[in-house]
C-alpha cells in the first residue's frame, strides 16, 4: 500500500469531470508496484444544501480544487476502505470541519492516518445513500447517488476495470486477475476482502436488479453496462 500523505502532493491527473449535476469525478495516476502506473478514481457528490461528500479524495491542483469549492462546502470525507486513506490526512488538514467516514471494519487502520468520526451516516438527502458492502467483513464502503438520468453505483476496490498491458507488467496484472477485456473481481480482492461470496455474490445481484445507469469503480473507466457486468461478476463467485 502506498504511504499516507504527509503534505498536499499533487500528483498526475486527468480532468474534473461532470456526470451529472449532483455527480463529479476525475481521475489520478498513481505509481502501485507491481503495476507501476495506475488509476485511482475521485468523486464528488453535491448534497442538498450545497454541501459535498468527497469519496476517495485525491489532492489535487489549484484549478480543480476550485472547481470543487465553487459546488459548495467540502463536508464529509468517505475513506471507502483502509487501503484508500492517502490523501485523507491533507484533507482534512486543508478542511478543518470535513466529518471522516469509514466502514466499521476499516476503522482502526484509517484512525492511524485520520480520525474517523463514524462509521454510518444519514446525508439528509434522499437521492444519496452510503453502504457497506455486504460480504466484506464491513471493510468497504459503496454509495449509491440518483441522478436527473439515473442512477450511479460507486465501488472501490471489490471491482477493477482495467485493461491488459503488454510486459511484464501484463504478466503480473494477468495473474492477479485485473487486466481483461472485461472487469473483474481481483484475486487478492477475493481472498483479503470478500468473507462471504454467497453475500456479495447476492448484493451483485441486487445492484444488477436496480436499474443502473453507470458504475464508478476506484480503478479503472467508468462501467456503463451496469447489470451484464454485475450479473457476470455474479456468477464467477458462483
Amino acid at each position: 500500500m502506498t504511504k499516507p500523505s504527509e503534505e498536499w502532493n499533487v500528483r498526475p491527473h486527468g480532468s474534473f469531470t461532470k456526470l451529472a449535476d449532483n455527480l463529479f469525478t476525475i481521475e489520478g495516476m498513481l505509481k502501485m508496484p507491481p503495476l507501476g502506473e495506475t488509476p485511482r478514481r475521485m468523486t464528488v457528490v453535491q448534497l442538498s444544501g450545497r454541501r459535498l461528500a468527497i469519496y476517495s479524495a485525491i489532492a489535487l491542483g489549484d484549478p480543480e480544487m476550485l472547481a470543487i469549492e465553487a459546488l459548495g462546502e467540502p463536508t464529509y470525507l468517505i475513506v471507502p476502505s483502509a487501503l484508500h486513506r492517502m490523501d485523507a490526512k491533507v484533507w482534512k488538514a486543508r478542511y478543518p470541519k470535513l466529518i471522516v467516514l469509514a466502514p466499521r471494519g476499516a476503522r482502526d487502520k484509517v484512525n492511524k492516518v485520520v480520525n474517523v468520526d463514524a462509521t454510518e451516516v444519514d446525508f439528509g438527502d434522499p437521492k444519496v445513500r452510503l453502504d457497506t458492502v455486504p460480504g466484506t467483513a464491513d471493510r468497504e464502503f459503496s454509495m449509491t447517488v440518483e441522478t436527473p438520468t439515473g442512477k450511479t453505483l460507486i465501488i472501490n476496490d471489490l471491482v477493477f476495470n482495467l485493461r491488459q498491458r503488454d510486459g511484464f507488467v501484463g504478466w503480473i496484472m494477468h495473474h492477479l486477475g485485473v487486466g481483461a477485456d472485461r472487469p473483474r473481481i481481483a484475486k487478492p480482492v477475493a481472498m483479503k476482502l470478500i468473507d462471504d461470496k454467497q453475500a456479495v455474490r447476492t448484493q451483485l445481484e441486487a445492484w444488477a436488479n436496480s436499474d443502473l445507469e453507470r458504475i464508478l469503480v476506484a480503478h479503472g473507466a467508468p462501467i456503463t453496462d451496469p447489470r451484464a457486468t454485475l450479473l457476470d461478476l455474479a456468477s464467477g463467485l458462483s
